[in-house]
């Protein structure tokens, strides 16, 4: 599968069976809960309700197991964010969907940060998931450039390099929710983070940047 496939929304869903894609599911529920750590593929049978013996049939390893989850998981997230900026026409109203579309509940966005941490730890030790998560960042990335450049055009936004000032939204964004997960009241500070990360975008792509001293 070539580098910019791996997080193709549906690819790894779509060419399992069915059974395939409900333990990959079953899966990423374990992971929520537990954590890459802790996960099992017992547990993930029970979850799923088949016996042990079926996922290293389906999947090798538990590693292949996890991998493929992730490239699901991520492509979806990717998905969701693309399609929301496609529905809007004006750069700030696509900044405003995109934000919707990232906060998309606190149960699923507690579930997938939880998950996304143990990622990175994995990312930043294992070469396979370092492909996916660099793949996942690039095309976010790329989504973010779009519309801060778009914003350039359209005179709203003041930031000199769109790709850079992608790296600082993605930034924003992660940074909020690393903040967000730790609340004790996580269920119902979750519309105000949702709504600081807006700001916080706008605010930032419309303020003039400054120069580093020389």
């Amino acid at each position: 599968m070539a580098e910019s496939e791996i997080l193709t929304p549906g690819r790894e869903v779509e060419s399992l069976a069915p059974k395939q894609a409900h333990l990959i599911r079953s899966a990423y529920k374990v992971m929520g809960e537990k954590g890459m750590n802790k996960l099992s593929l017992q547990d993930v049978a029970d979850e799923a309700g088949v016996s042990k013996a079926i996922l290293p049939y389906y999947f090798e390893s538990k590693e292949n197991l996890t991998l493929i989850t992730m490239r699901w998981v991520l492509a979806r997230v990717a998905e969701r964010i693309r399609a929301a900026i496609n529905e809007v026409e004006g750069a700030e109203e696509k900044v405003s969907a995109m934000v919707d579309a990232i906060f998309v509940s606190p149960e699923s966005n507690r579930r997938f940060y939880l998950v996304f941490f143990d990622f990175l730890g994995y990312a930043a030790r294992n070469d396979r998931f370092a492909d996916v998560g660099a793949t996942f960042h690039e095309i976010c990335n790329g989504l973010y450039a779009e519309v801060v450049e778009l914003g350039r055009k359209e005179s709203v936004f003041r930031v000199s390099d769109a790709r850079a000032g992608a790296t600082v939204v993605r930034a924003l964004v992660d940074g909020l929710f690393t903040q967000w997960v730790q609340e004790r009241e996580w269920e119902t500070t979750h519309t105000r983070y949702r709504e600081a990360c807006k700001c916080s975008i706008l605010t930032y792509l419309a303020t003039e940047e400054r120069k580093p001293p020389r």
